[in-house]
């Protein structure tokens, strides 16, 4: 079969479904049974169409759109209704399918966040003066000596550091999912400022000899925080990419959906924010140890990403 003659008669029939498609939004109901059994069909020619496609004209266009346009008829063809355990379901599957459902978007959002980190940290390791100016007063006390390590700073005045640790992640896990509709640049922008931050202050307190100090006081919670920094970077990105390559979708509703996602990833990871809150409160003040609070922060940190490569990809990744 020629592709011109593929196209001219499978064609209309594309379009037609994806008129469905744009009318359904995220219910397939809106179309009455008449209009979700014309949808089931043109699905399922659809995807015979999209096999025909990916085996002859794999680099065509054509099989790009089919197969956009299957994977959205898919959610709609065979999506189930809201049952009373919807939230048990998102919490436990649909979650993480969604935070491993972009992995490029993933890993682009650790590089901005680790990446200015590791740079920040060797900057502030060879010019503390400079990098002091970089950090806040609270957090710029890093760089101080202290007797034994202690970051120069009374027992009251620890917990008040590492308690704003915790708020600034917590505020920039929230700034890099809302900074996504300015078409990412904000949230590239929020993570890799955090990351020179974050950075910097390690730097300031190795160079300074409150290394050990520095992470038994953000280890255990820090890790996991960093973890959600990184999740609600990459919903921010992909709400931003959504806008500037909506594929065929209308940047409308490519916006619709993406925000959809982006907002679900956040509210999934708000959970694991307080759990990491609740870890500063009760299992940091304890006085692990950098070592005993490393193992806690890196528990937690593998809990989530276990969680997230157990249930993400049994859900269909």
């Amino acid at each position: 079969m020629r592709l011109e003659r593929f196209l001219s008669e499978r064609g209309p029939l594309w379009d037609e479904l994806e008129q469905l498609i744009g009318r359904a939004g995220r219910r397939p109901e809106r179309l009455g049974p008449q209009g979700v059994r014309r949808l089931a069909a043109l699905y399922r020619a659809a995807a015979a169409d999209l096999g025909v496609a990916r085996r002859v004209w794999p680099h065509d266009p054509a099989a790009t759109r089919l197969e956009g346009l299957v994977g959205r008829a898919r959610h709609l063809v065979y999506d189930s209704p809201t049952r009373k355990d919807s939230a048990a379901r998102f919490f436990a599957t649909t979650y993480w399918r969604l935070v491993l459902e972009r992995p490029l978007v993933l890993l682009v959002a650790a590089l901005l966040l680790l990446v200015p980190a590791g740079l920040g940290a060797t900057w502030a390791r060879d010019d503390p003066g400079a990098a002091s100016g970089l950090v806040p007063g609270e957090l710029a006390q890093a760089g101080e000596q202290g007797d034994g390590g202690d970051l120069g700073l009374s027992t009251g005045e620890q917990a008040v550091f590492a308690t704003t640790i915790f708020t600034n992640n917590v505020q920039v896990s929230f700034l890099a999912f809302a900074g996504g509709i300015t078409l990412g640049l904000a949230t590239a922008a929020v993570v890799i400022y955090n990351g020179l931050l974050l950075g910097a202050v390690s730097g300031l307190a190795t160079g300074a000899g409150n290394g050990a100090r520095l992470v038994e006081l953000v280890a255990a919670h820090g890790v996991l925080e960093l973890s959600c920094i990184v999740v609600s970077a990459a919903a921010g990105l992909r709400m931003g990419w959504g806008i500037v390559r909506p594929g065929y979708r209308r940047r409308s509703q490519a916006l619709f959906e993406e925000a959809n996602a982006a907002a679900c990833v956040v509210l999934g990871t708000a959970p694991w924010l307080v759990l990491a809150g609740l870890i500063e409160g009760f299992i940091t003040p304890r006085g692990l140890g950098p070592q005993g609070a490393l193992t806690v922060g890196v528990a937690a940190a593998a809990c989530y990403w276990g969680l997230a490569l157990w249930r993400g990809r049994a859900s269909g990744i």
